[in-house]
């Protein structure tokens, strides 16, 4: 059976902590809107000019790069951690340190555009894994980082935690 809808998860369902992600994704259906996220990120990707991609705001944060790998390394671990908790695996899994992954992804020394590419094809990836699970498949929970977190509220930390970076480049880099 196919979703036509992923409901919003009730706050019991994730860490607090992700409620500044899971807030920020608008009511709708969501695989529209991470797929409308895919467009509107690759557009605002597509805009700005390799060299400019370097830049930093401040000294200690990330460059436009290292925002655009972020996002890519942290969709990727939490759609493997769905992917885990939907096939009903109870083993807890770690946590990452997005500190320590920055620089280890190199992503200064990459073009934007294979940066935005790869974003992409994990978008991508994320929507056909959650476009498949059924509405039971979506209200399993595994633990991941020491808290417990259910399937469907890792597809809306996914969808916010883009849109919070999103919104940084738009405020901090882009003006």
């Amino acid at each position: 059976m196919v979703l036509a809808t992923i409901p919003r998860p009730d706050l019991v369902e994730y860490e607090p902590h992700y409620e500044s992600y899971v807030s920020r994704v608008p009511a709708g259906d969501l695989l529209t809107i991470l797929e409308d996220q895919r467009r509107e990120t690759q557009q605002l990707l597509s805009g700005i000019a390799d060299a400019k991609a370097l830049y930093r705001y401040a000294p200690g944060k990330w460059s436009i790069k290292e925002v655009v790998g972020h996002v890519t390394d942290a969709e990727r671990i939490f759609g493997y951690r769905a992917l885990r908790f939907a096939r009903g695996d109870e083993t807890p899994l770690p946590g990452f340190d997005e500190q320590s992954y920055a620089p280890a992804g190199r992503f200064d020394a990459r073009p934007l555009a294979s940066l935005a590419a790869e974003l992409d094809v994990v978008r991508r990836a994320t929507i056909a894994l959650f476009g498949g699970l059924d509405p039971a498949t979506l209200t399993r929970r595994g633990t991941a980082n020491q808290h417990e977190i259910s399937v469907r509220a890792l597809a809306y930390v996914i969808a916010g935690h883009e849109r919070h970076h999103v919104a940084i480049l738009r405020e901090r880099y882009l003006r």
